[in-house]
């Protein structure tokens, strides 16, 4: 089994037309990516409290380029991305993946 595991808080920016900066998402919507809100859940749901902390800080996958899942977040993976490698890692269910 591979180990890592890390949070961190990051949503990529919209490009809207011509306009090449970042756009607030509006309320309510998300851009297509799994938020991290729905990932911890999925992660306690799994695991539990305390020791979905514990996979996300202690465990480095190699599949996160050798990080924890709050450092790869932290590094901009997508939440989906991770939820995925844990879920591989730890043999999740396919009904909770």
């Amino acid at each position: 089994m591979s180990r890592g595991v890390r949070r961190a808080g990051f949503v990529s920016p919209q490009v809207a037309g011509s306009f090449a900066g970042p756009v607030p998402a509006r309320p309510g919507r998300y851009p297509g990516r799994v938020r991290q809100t729905e990932f911890w859940n999925l992660m306690r749901a799994q695991f539990g409290d305390v020791y979905a902390q514990s996979v996300a800080k202690d465990y480095v996958f190699g599949n996160l380029g050798e990080r924890t899942v709050e450092r790869a977040l932290a590094d901009g993976v997508d939440a989906k991305v991770v939820w995925r490698t844990v879920c591989d890692a730890f043999n999740v269910p396919e009904n909770m993946r």
